[in-house]
This record gives C-alpha cells, sequence and structure tokens, in this order.
C-alpha cells in the first residue's frame, strides 16, 4: 500500500465515477467497499482537558460551549467518507485500487473536498 494524501477532483453523483489525479483522469470500474471514519476526538482539546493534560497552549477550553459546535474546538474533528474503488486510467489501462477519502463533517471550508488516501497494491 502506498500512501498519497494528495488533493484529487472526483466527478459522480452517487459515488465516484471518474477522477481526476496528477493531471490523469481515472474511471472508476467498480466500488469495492464504503466507509465513515471519525477524526482523532481522543486528541482534541476537551479529551485532553479529562486527562489531566489541559487545552493547546494557543485555546482555551469554554466549558459552557456546545459540544457539538464544530467550530468551537470541539472534540468532533471531522469525518470522512471512505471509498475503495477499482479504477484505470483511459479505456486501456491497467485497473487499481484506490482510497478516496471525501470530508463530509469538520472545518466547513473543508467540507466536499476530496483526496486520493492510499493505493493498494
Amino acid at each position: 500500500m502506498r500512501c498519497y494524501d494528495e488533493p484529487i477532483d472526483v466527478r459522480g453523483n452517487d459515488g465516484p465515477a471518474e477522477f481526476l489525479w496528477r493531471n490523469r483522469l481515472w474511471v472508476v470500474r467498480a466500488i469495492q467497499q464504503r466507509w465513515i471514519e471519525t477524526g482523532p476526538w481522543w486528541d482534541g482539546p476537551q479529551a485532553r482537558a479529562v486527562r489531566g493534560g489541559g487545552a493547546d497552549r494557543h485555546e482555551a477550553i469554554d466549558p459552557d460551549a456546545d459540544d457539538h459546535d464544530e467550530t468551537s474546538g470541539s472534540d468532533l474533528l471531522g469525518e470522512e467518507e471512505i471509498w475503495r474503488v477499482v479504477a484505470a486510467s483511459g479505456r486501456q489501462g491497467i485497473e487499481g485500487v484506490y482510497e478516496l477519502a471525501q470530508v463530509i463533517s469538520g472545518a466547513p471550508a473543508e467540507r466536499g473536498t476530496w483526496r486520493l488516501r492510499t493505493v493498494v497494491d
């Protein structure tokens, strides 16, 4: 497995149908699997405070803050929808297995963005 973590452009209505990576168009031939991953909530400011580590030195914890507000430094650091797909570059390209990640919650500026996470050998 090779990790890339590079931004990509994805087209498709009910999931990725094709994606542009490194100036090449990759056509999705099959979707193998799909799942949701949550960000590292255990490393958020509230979790560190509970463990006695306190907040990050650049942020203060407001005990009255709404824990569900993703913009107020909550432990909900974001979720990604991961798509493991079989894709090939062009019509005659050799198929490979790729993991594409779409940000579905977290920082508003990042929502809906895609990246190529890994290429599975």
